[in-house]
């Protein structure tokens, strides 16, 4: 938790910039610590241990705005910084929609604890931690013998955030996170050099899936042996929850009111339509005990709902903080997403690929990119030809190339399998007649 002294430095931090020409300020302190033990091939490769005390300040000076931090949380050094920052914000062109949020907007409290913290963060042990790296190393060490390297880890970290702005709003939150993760290469045929990780995350440290970690690395990295292009052509493509939240990602970052303001966006004036396929659904759920992600205020303090953000194929709401709705004369809804979930089918990734007599699954993407105005995107992928509802042919070094917004028309199944920690709850995804370029 951010202690009584933090809390009371940065009210007083804000009505300083009150008295000494603003008029308005939000003031956010930041204090937490993080962990990693790094082990290559069985031995100590780094250790590392940082921790956080910062404050950022937000400065509105005469229709002016600018933002500052520092570390130096010194109440007399502080009041040099505040002053500066003042005069300095002074020297910048006057911005009128760069305000503060409408008080009734802001989360007023009393909600149940949302449980993202483990109050036994900091009894671990360090010999605990570097243990679990070490253990991932072990499950894999001289069971190949094309393995080239191991590189397994264990992180932590802790953040406590405290936010208070001048016309009202006063919040903090407290996150805590576990993470053990393995990454394996090995010699192929030829020069291939076949790669891939595993990981598992968690909240809380006796939740974290503590073992195996390592052998499923391996596992996958096995499977990846005799990679080759197969020919190009219209296949079904399943995306891997692993690797759905990216072929997800450009359709959510076209909601953004930034995009929307600058016209870079390939879902403008496209509100209540129906747009994509009607399997598509999607919510943010920002109340999800115990979930990544989960909270009840944004970064400008507004309380955070539960909201549609495509009902069956149907766009219902955009993400637009309080600067962009000023600018665009339109409500602000949200500054950004908190839990993305998904309306789940009753197959996982598995089920998918056994109904499919010829497809592709993808397990990476590899390079490419989006064009966020058009949705025109090129990625490279990795992944398997499917035939017959089996995995056969592992495949690399092909594209998948179309537009977002028929990919997304062409959604035909979705998974039950996302990754519990991630906080986009993205399945396994099914699309049909996608364009795959290879031999």
């Amino acid at each position: 938790m951010i202690s009584n002294q933090n809390k009371e430095l940065a009210q007083w931090a804000m009505k300083y910039a009150l008295k000494n020409g603003c008029q308005s300020s939000k003031v956010t302190i930041y204090t937490g610590s993080n962990s990693s033990f790094e082990v290559l091939d069985s031995k100590i490769d780094k250790l590392q241990q940082a921790s956080e005390n910062s404050m950022v300040i937000h400065l509105y000076v005469d229709g002016r705005f600018s933002s500052y931090s520092t570390n130096r949380l010194d109440k007399e050094e502080l009041k040099g910084f505040i002053r500066n920052g003042i005069e300095s914000t002074r020297f910048l062109a006057e911005d009128p929609f760069r305000q503060l949020p409408n008080p009734a907007r802001y989360y007023k409290g009393g909600k149940p604890n949302l449980n993202l913290l483990d109050t036994q963060f900091d009894t671990i042990e360090p010999d605990d931690k570097l243990a679990l790296a070490m253990q991932a190393s072990a499950e894999v060490a001289g069971k190949d013998s094309r393995i080239i390297s191991i590189n397994t880890s264990y992180g932590d970290g802790i953040e406590h955030k405290y936010m208070i702005t001048s016309n009202g709003f006063e919040g903090e939150e407290s996150t805590s996170q576990f993470s053990v993760s393995a990454s394996i290469s090995i010699h192929g045929e030829g020069e291939a050099r076949p790669s891939s990780y595993w990981y598992d995350a968690s909240f809380n440290y006796d939740k974290l899936i503590k073992k195996g970690i390592g052998e499923k690395a391996l596992e996958r990295t096995l499977q990846k042996l005799g990679q080759e292009k197969i020919a190009s052509g219209k296949y079904t493509m399943i995306v891997d929850p692993m690797n759905a939240s990216q072929i997800t990602s450009p359709l959510i970052n076209a909601l953004y009111g930034s995009a929307l303001q600058q016209k870079n966006s390939f879902l403008i004036d496209k509100l209540n339509e129906a747009i994509v396929s009607p399997k598509l659904t999607i919510y943010d759920d920002p109340h999800l005990i115990n979930q990544n992600g989960a909270r009840y205020f944004d970064s400008e303090g507004v309380a955070t709902e539960k909201r549609v953000i495509f009902d069956k194929g149907v766009l219902k709401t955009y993400f637009i903080d309080t600067y962009n709705a000023n600018k665009m004369e339109v409500a602000p809804t949200i500054s950004s997403p908190s839990v993305l979930t998904m309306q789940l089918g009753d197959k996982n990734t598995d089920g998918l690929v056994a109904a499919i007599d010829k497809g592709i699954l993808v397990t990476g993407f590899n390079g490419g990119n989006s064009n966020s105005s058009t949705g025109d995107f090129s990625y490279g992928i990795e992944g398997f030809l499917i035939e017959n509802g089996k995995l056969t042919q592992p495949i690399s070094e092909m594209n998948v190339t179309g537009n977002m917004l028929t990919l997304w028309s062409n959604l035909a199944e979705v998974g039950n399998d996302p990754r519990p920690f991630s906080s986009w709850q993205i399945p396994s995804l099914q699309f049909s007649d996608v364009d795959f370029s290879g031999l």
